[in-house]
């Protein structure tokens, strides 16, 4: 069986992309495992950017293959934020109750369809010696003009997804994970697994 290190400390990723990754044979391990590993800083000008500087640390760090996202909601009214710096839209330290009313605030005065947005992901997998591939997932949708349910983290309570009457935060995980931009991004990234695996 193959070991995977989840680069993230989101308790809410690990939960989540374990989840999607259930259905290989895969020992799925994350930084609770790694105590001693070094945080990783973000500062790529890309999603991309960030993901493989993530999964590259880890898999460094850990001698083993190491798996890594990053996601930003783009807002076609802000010109693409908040983007690469959704984590931190409104300042440090990363607090998503701030950047949710950040957002809203925002886009104080627009409604319907000029409030639409798409979450983006892309996923790293990365193995000790440098090897990295990636992959990509888009769920397009609008923002609502208030928070919704209870679930999920993040911008989840206020992102509806395109042909669906829930927000991500009002979704039982696995519908959630069968439609989010994170849950396309894994679906196309176990190719990468499965091929990892076949390596030995």
């Amino acid at each position: 069986m193959i070991s995977v290190v989840l680069a993230t400390r989101n308790r809410y990723k690990v939960e989540e992309l374990s989840a999607m990754l259930s259905e290989l044979p895969l020992k799925i391990l994350s930084f609770h495992d790694f105590p001693d590993m070094p945080d990783v800083v973000e500062d790529g000008g890309t999603l991309e950017e960030n993901a493989i500087k993530k999964a590259s640390a880890v898999a460094s760090f850990t001698g083993l293959p190491s798996l890594a996202d990053d996601t930003g909601l783009e807002v076609e009214a802000l010109d693409g934020a908040p983007g690469v710096r959704s984590a931190r839209f409104a300042g440090e330290p990363p607090n998503w109750e701030e950047n949710n009313r950040k957002l809203l605030s925002d886009l104080n005065g627009i409604v319907g369809s000029a409030r639409a947005a798409a979450f983006r992901c892309v996923v790293a997998l990365a193995v000790p010696g440098g090897g990295v591939r990636t992959v990509e997932g888009v769920t397009r949708g609008v923002i609502l003009e208030a928070p919704r349910g209870e679930g999920g983290f993040g911008y989840d309570p206020l992102f509806l997804p395109e042909g669906h009457d829930l927000a991500y935060a009002e979704m039982r995980p696995d519908r959630k994970n069968a439609v989010s931009h994170r849950g396309k991004a894994i679906k196309a990234a176990r190719g990468l697994v499965m091929a990892l695996m076949g390596d030995g």
